[in-house]
């Protein structure tokens, strides 16, 4: 047998080194990769080195605070998303410190509020620790202090300390003050106002600060009238004064508030008329005005008011016809209208079926008495929703219920045409059957 020729032991090597390569190629992808000498890049979840962490004296601050520290507090998210560091170096600062549901024997020691001066942000949820005086360089650089079910009681020259907030929140947290100007005073560059469940008592301010753009000081025991200074806060979007002892009639530069689009001053007591200077504010959302003793009749404007979603005019003193058609009327999220003893609605502009809380009218414009319990019960049953029905006239909707009583007529008569074509249809079987025997009888 003769050896092979140089060249097929070349192919044959040639063809083994490139099988060996390929499987040592497959080998290296399906096993994991092993660690490389190159630096591996900074999360972006903490430091990446010594030289960020947290100030040691502000480690020992939170430690007093019970605030755990077994990781770095910079570290994002921290716990409860409780604390917020800046970038600074040799070591980090916070920024925002959150404390809540704190446990009853904490304390804020001065010492540890001193060391605390860097913060912006201070927050309280559920904490109800005795409130101490804070440092007057923690007083400076706060921006932003919110106090929810925390801290027992405060004062009015407390919180007036803060005098470089732009955000101020109490809630359900008493403050013992005789008046609001105490604690907003010096708080010139303050936006958002929120201090609601606090058993704030006195007035309205009668100067406020024009950056304003949400107040809301519902759930207090204010008294006195609407002030000329609030119709001046141009940015304002929210307004809640809501469950207050407010009084007097809704000022005619309500129409200021060119970017109003929350309002809410139920539960008060207001009177006079709803101004139609409101039509002139484009972006209203909400209108909550029930609860008080307006009188006169419901503006049209409302109708206009294109991005309107929900209309509270319940439980005042409105009469006449509302001027709200039936697209309006299904173009909004809530409609109250209750309450309203002479108010009432057109019955050629909306169904009967459209339960809006009021009656229909009469030809002279005033409430027609409730109709009979026997029709409305049947009415009512065949109701799906408030705004179920899409006709406009209320002429139809009669229309309909007439169709519907004609039907149930028909019906109900026509079950006896039966039972007589089959009684007439047995007797005549029974007369032939008697017919038969007797012709049989008399033929035998």
């Amino acid at each position: 047998m003769k050896p092979p020729p140089l060249f097929l032991l070349l192919l044959l090597f040639l063809f083994s080194t490139t099988t060996t390569s390929a499987a040592a190629s497959t080998t290296n992808v399906t096993k994991p990769a092993t660690p490389t000498l190159s630096p591996t890049p900074p999360t972006t979840k903490g430091p990446s080195s010594s030289s960020s962490t947290l100030d040691p004296k502000q480690i020992r601050a939170l430690q007093s605070l019970n605030i755990a520290t077994a990781r770095d507090p910079c570290v994002q998210p921290s716990p409860n998303n409780a604390t917020v560091c800046d970038t600074s170096k040799p070591f980090r600062h916070l920024v925002s410190l959150h404390l809540s549901n704190c446990s009853s024997n904490v304390s804020l020691s001065s010492a540890a509020l001193k060391s605390l001066s860097s913060l912006h942000s201070l927050s309280f949820t559920n904490c109800h620790a005795s409130p101490i005086r804070l440092p007057s360089d923690l007083s400076f650089s706060l921006t932003s202090f919110s106090c929810i079910h925390s801290l027992r009681h405060l004062t009015a020259v407390w919180l007036s300390r803060f005098v470089n907030l732009t955000d101020l929140t109490v809630s359900y947290t008493p403050i013992n003050t005789r008046g609001l100007y105490v604690i907003l005073g010096n708080m010139h560059k303050l936006k958002t106002l929120t201090i609601s469940h606090a058993n704030l008592s006195g007035s309205l301010p009668r100067h406020l600060h024009l950056n304003l753009t949400h107040v809301d000081l519902s759930n207090n025991k204010l008294k006195g009238k609407i002030p000329t200074s609030l119709t001046l806060l141009e940015d304002l979007e929210f307004l809640n004064l809501s469950s207050n002892g407010l009084n007097g009639v809704i000022p005619t530069e309500f129409g200021d508030l060119i970017s109003l689009k929350n309002i809410s001053l139920a539960t008060n007591s207001f009177s006079g008329t709803i101004p139609d200077s409101m039509s002139a504010i484009p972006g209203l959302i909400h209108v909550d005005l029930s609860n008080n003793q307006l009188k006169g009749t419901v503006p049209s404007f409302f109708s206009e008011l294109k991005k309107l979603k929900v209309l509270n005019l319940e439980n005042n003193e409105l009469h006449g016809v509302i001027p709200f058609n039936a697209s309006f009327i299904k173009r909004l999220d809530v409609l109250k209208l209750g309450g309203n003893g002479n108010l009432c609605y057109n019955q050629s502009s909306l169904s009967l079926k459209m339960k809006i809380g009021i009656a229909p009218c009469d030809k002279h414009g005033l409430p027609i008495s409730p109709l009979p319990s026997k029709e409305s019960s049947r009415d009512s049953g065949s109701e799906s929703s408030d705004y179920g029905d899409d006709d406009n006239d209320g002429g139809g909707g009669g229309g309909g219920s007439a169709d519907n009583t004609s039907e149930k007529k028909e019906h109900h008569h026509g079950p006896n045409k039966v039972v007589l074509g089959v009684a007439i249809g047995v007797s005549s079987i029974v007369f032939l059957i008697v017919f038969l025997l007797l012709l049989s009888k008399w033929c035998g």
